[in-house]
């Protein structure tokens, strides 16, 4: 158990975040996987092979990317334990495990959007969520674009905080950096369209298994903050839970997604449009659809004692290590 590493990961990040200067100069662990994960579609992806062929292909892909990424966060595990003493180890793998978490950056692209609604135009809304969603979003109206900056920020507190701490607290950086590969390769070719139906579909369902425990734990942290804060109701975040969350087309974007629109009191996901595509999914919650920049932002604040109370657990967990196993920090 890691508790310690990640515990310094989210001290880290919620401090600076992945600074833009070094994004600029080197670029993002994210995007390094990134292009290793392109590089094996354009390679070993080809139209003319057979459904099955390609299907084996994806599955090679993805075992050479777990592969790769093994062996480098591995060896930075290694080389920094063998270099530096214990307590130095743990910041410098919690520096290294910072890029993993995305607190920081989900708060500032959503609140970007609460901001385009209050002091700008729905076009400037409609820019800034775009950054952070798939759909179409040239036509949404203003309570379309504020469920889609909740959505995303339900959704991608599950993949893009609670699953890489959990894995980090499971397997250390190797755990986060292995779950980063799945879930970038997910996005990146884990989609049903006709040329990545069967070579995304091992990265497609090897997501769905990794990112189980963290969508079931970001409802818990979101009902949780939800009981601890006026105008919202945790009691009504987990009712939308039990009846909505099974109803959702993922079998884990629901979890989180129905956490938030119980305890807002308003719908989301519902029917929208990819690619000039419809796709007809289940409401979440029972409220109104018509969402504004004041439920985005009330979804911040649960978002934001969201990540205090998962901080909160992980510290625990890391003290009663530390009595339990002294010395096994990273």
């Amino acid at each position: 158990m890691y508790a310690s590493l990640a515990l310094a990961g989210l001290a880290v990040e919620a401090v600076c975040g992945y600074p833009r200067w070094l994004f600029r100069a080197i670029g993002h662990p994210v995007s390094w996987i990134g292009r290793l994960i392109a590089w094996c579609d354009d390679a070993w992806n080809r139209p003319s092979h057979t459904f099955a062929r390609r299907r084996l292909a994806g599955i090679g892909a993805l075992a050479v990317c777990l592969a790769a990424t093994t062996a480098v966060s591995v060896g930075l595990v290694l080389v920094t334990r063998s270099l530096v003493p214990e307590p130095l180890a743990l910041v410098i793998l919690g520096i290294l495990a910072s890029a993993f978490i995305a607190q920081r950056s989900l708060d500032e692209h959503v609140r970007a959007v609460a901001c385009a609604l209050e002091t700008g135009t729905l076009d400037d809304a409609r820019r800034a969520v775009a950054q952070i969603v798939g759909r179409d979003t040239t036509v949404l109206d203003t309570a379309a674009v504020s469920r889609a900056s909740i959505e995303s920020l339900s959704e991608n507190f599950s993949d893009g905080i609670v699953a890489p701490v959990f894995w980090m607290v499971v397997g250390g950086l190797p755990g986060a950096a292995l779950y980063k590969t799945i879930n970038t390769a997910d996005s990146m070719v884990g989609h049903k369209s006709e040329r990545h139906l069967a070579f995304g579909w091992a990265a497609a369902r090897l997501d769905d298994i990794v990112n189980l425990p963290a969508s079931r734990l970001s409802a818990l942290w979101i009902a949780a903050a939800a009981s601890l804060l006026p105008g919202v109701s945790g009691r009504s975040a987990l009712a939308a839970v039990r009846r909505d969350a099974p109803r959702h087309r993922s079998p884990n974007a629901g979890w989180p997604e129905a956490a938030m629109a119980g305890a807002l009191g308003v719908r989301l996901a519902g029917p929208r449009s990819y690619g000039g595509e419809t796709v007809d999914d289940h409401w979440m919650g029972t409220g109104p659809a018509d969402a504004t920049a004041a439920d985005i932002r009330r979804a911040l604040r649960i978002y934001r004692l969201a990540c205090v109370i998962q901080a909160a657990t992980v510290a625990l967990l890391a003290a009663a290590l530390a009595v339990t196993m002294p010395g096994a920090l990273t």
